[in-house]
């Protein structure tokens, strides 16, 4: 399948500190990466650094063709960057159906593409972003990413801190994103085994350096690698 992402000799940072270094990677189109490694690996210095928020020191990223470490943040934006940062990022004082308008772009995903996806967005689009649950607001920053119309979605831990039936319901929205609609996507999460399950591709950060690559279900059928590089078991 063609390339959509190459990472190459990426080193990056915050000011002077660089927490990754040497990072290279590819992704194809229509293909999800799961991004892991424990606390502090740099997994999201490298979606901050993708999406154009740290300071990058050396090497190329490319997205289709597009020199995307050349581009500023909203650049990256246009060029096909649709990024769901940790902390969400959603306007809390516009209302759900407003922070989806604010934002779109003419594609594929519409607004009422994302309430189809997720009732509860539909059923709240009156209220204010300060009135969602957690659950909520991260479904709402999962649409306002979708509506960009991006070719890569970056998802950063979208499942911390939720309750375990809003965990189902946001893994089931990520495998129709990426399995049924072929959205390309980096996912960065904290529990391997369920993000493992709906990704083609898997890189192991440790110390911001890449220690592990492969395919996902390589990688999800060998116990003793997740053991050893994330700590977990099967």
């Amino acid at each position: 399948m063609p390339e959509l992402l190459r990472i190459e000799s990426l080193s990056a940072g915050y000011g002077e500190a660089v927490v990754l270094h040497d990072v290279s990677l590819a992704l194809g189109e229509g293909q999800t990466l799961a991004l892991l490694g424990r606390n502090g690996t740099g997994k999201t210095t490298l979606m901050n650094t993708i999406a154009g928020a740290t300071r990058q020191h050396a090497g190329t990223i490319t997205l289709g063709g597009v020199a995307l470490h050349k581009l500023a943040p909203h650049q990256r934006a246009a060029a096909g960057i649709g990024w769901v940062p940790q902390e969400r990022n959603i306007f809390r004082s516009l209302t759900v159906h407003e922070n989806l308008t604010a934002v779109a772009r003419a594609g594929k995903w519409t607004p009422d593409g994302v309430y189809a996806m997720f009732p509860r967005l539909a059923e709240r689009k009156t209220n204010l972003g300060t009135q969602l649950s957690g659950g909520e607001q991260q479904m709402l920053a999962v649409g306002r990413a979708l509506v960009v119309n991006p070719k890569l979605l970056l998802l950063d831990e979208p499942l911390e801190g939720l309750a375990p039936i809003i965990v189902e319901e946001l893994l089931a929205a990520i495998r129709r994103i990426t399995r049924e609609e072929g959205l390309s996507a980096i996912i960065v999460e904290q529990h391997p085994q369920a993000v493992l399950a709906i990704s083609d591709e898997a890189v192991v950060l440790d110390r911001g350096t890449v220690v592990h690559a492969s395919s996902a279900q390589a990688l999800s059928a060998q116990p003793e690698v997740l053991e050893r590089l994330l700590g977990v078991s099967r």
